[in-house]
């Protein structure tokens, strides 16, 4: 047996949790209202957060701008905080809001209060994680103000398994707070034993959707305790090569979706519809509604076609998954730019690099890998990053480079009459990565120099592999023989 230390997400929770999601039939006069709520809570937020830059900007200075004979300091403002802010309520409540830029007039005592009180812990949250970060030290970019097409949601943080009034068979009657009761589409049952913790209700391109977080004390999430081994695990290779999206440590590669380069002809059509029609016509408002809508049905189709392929990986029966960390953000990044003493900008390839950007984009392999980890988690199995470097560029059974550049796709060794496939040779150092037998790598004097050996077994489980998934890549390009 090969032992590997796991990560603290790994551990065995005392009760589960899951998140359910049904289309909301809303009446018109109610969704006049939830209009309205959101733009009160958007409202909210913008000011709660421009509260909080203007204490930022005004209690903090430079080291070396403080003179050095100083007399008098200026007075500290007090620090903006979530009590401090949610004590506002009561005085804002008691007349009508003026917005400043507009002179339009809000009620905020139309909405319900813990609504307005979870606005206020969204705005704390996004600050904290600013200024100081999250539980692991990462700190977020500086928080924006809310637009309409960027606050959607809001938040019944108190909601319980009597705000239900009647379930039939397809349908589910819900009571809401200062708006009624509200006819839900059930296209799923809620499990039995699942208590309702809290709800939300979202505007999307399509209509009105409220999520129900259910939550269930008794059932614990299965969290596998086996002991890592070659058998029970398996590496995964993000590839962004030709039609391929997947390249797994048992030889197998998935094939890609595409939806968004499926569906960009479509989209440019309406952009550039709605871009030749007057703003704030009409015509442009349903163009972008219409546009909107196909955004959605390309999100809802690379989702799906995600849940799909981590439910066929999960089905494996394997019980640790070992995918590679990737660094999406720098990946996606910009070229920077060159110009020379005139100030005239050289080529430096952003055309092309674009085009690489949509493909990581529609990919959407940071979504896919959250996706994986919960499914793995339900079936009691375990999805564990990795640290890809150097993964694709060793020869997974025998720890020499060969891969050195990322146009080599396959190499050919005449020892073992085998063509190597590159994306799973990285699938399958990713494997040998998590299972702790992938070798050293030190960098002297500009040379890689590999420290590390590995058994015969284990060389001969790789080299089957190989020869399987060989077979079977030829098989698919060339059909039978």
């Amino acid at each position: 047996m090969i032992s590997v230390a796991l990560n603290d997400n790994t551990h065995l929770a005392n009760r589960m949790k899951v998140t359910y999601q049904y289309r909301l039939e809303a009446e018109s006069n109610q969704k006049l209202i939830l209009n309205e709520w959101l733009r009160i809570c958007r409202y909210w937020y913008n000011r709660q957060l421009g509260e909080r830059f203007s204490w930022w900007e005004n209690n903090r200075h430079a080291v070396n701008s403080c003179p050095i004979f100083v007399t008098r300091l200026p007075e500290l403002l007090d620090r903006p905080s979530y009590y401090s802010q949610k004590l506002q309520l009561p005085v804002i409540k008691k007349d009508l809001s003026i917005v400043q830029w507009s002179g339009e007039l809000l009620d905020f005592k139309s909405v319900d209060s813990t609504i307005l009180q979870d606005v206020c812990k969204r705005v704390d949250k996004a600050f904290e994680r600013f200024l100081i970060g999250d539980f692991s030290g990462k700190r977020s970019g500086k928080p924006r103000f809310k637009t309409e097409a960027s606050f959607k949601t809001i938040t019944f943080a108190t909601a319980n398994n009597e705000w239900i009034k009647l379930i039939r068979k397809n349908w589910l009657y819900i009571r809401l707070p200062k708006l009624g009761i509200f006819k839900v589409r059930m296209h799923r049952p809620i499990p039995d034993g699942f208590t309702i913790k809290q709800i939300g209700v979202t505007k999307k391109a399509d209509g009105w959707y409220i999520q129900m977080v259910l939550e269930n004390v008794s059932v614990p999430n299965q969290i596998t305790d086996i002991i890592p081994s070659w058998n029970n695990s398996m590496g995964i290779d993000a590839v962004l090569q030709g039609d391929d999206y997947l390249a797994t440590s048992e030889g197998e590669k998935l094939s890609s979706l595409k939806p968004l380069r499926q569906n960009q002809a479509k989209l440019n059509r309406i952009s550039i519809k709605r871009n030749k029609c007057k703003r704030g016509s009409k015509s442009r408002r349903k163009l972008a509604k219409r546009e909107g809508k196909q955004h959605q049905k390309i999100a809802r189709s690379r989702k799906d076609f995600q849940y799909k392929t981590a439910h066929k990986i999960v089905r494996t029966g394997k019980k640790y998954f070992f995918y590679e960390d990737l660094n999406l953000k720098g990946l996606t990044r910009r070229n920077k730019t060159k110009q020379d003493e005139d100030g005239k900008y050289f080529p430096n390839g952003q055309s092309a690099k674009s085009g690489l950007n949509k493909s990581w984009a529609d990919g959407a392999f940071g979504q896919f890998f959250e996706i994986l980890q919960r499914i793995a988690e339900k079936a009691g199995a375990v999805a564990i990053s990795q640290n890809p470097q150097y993964t694709s560029m060793i020869l997974s059974y025998r720890n020499d480079i060969v891969f050195t550049d990322c146009g080599i796709r396959e190499y050919w060794d005449d020892q073992n009459t085998l063509m190597v496939d590159r994306d799973i040779n990285a699938a399958v150092n990713l494997k040998r990565l998590g299972l702790g037998i992938f070798p050293s790598i030190k960098r002297r004097s500009g040379n890689l120099n590999i420290v590390g050996t590995m058994d015969d077994s284990t060389t001969e489980e790789i080299l089957h592999t190989l020869h399987r998934a060989a077979g079977s890549l030829h098989y698919n390009r060339f059909g039978s023989v």
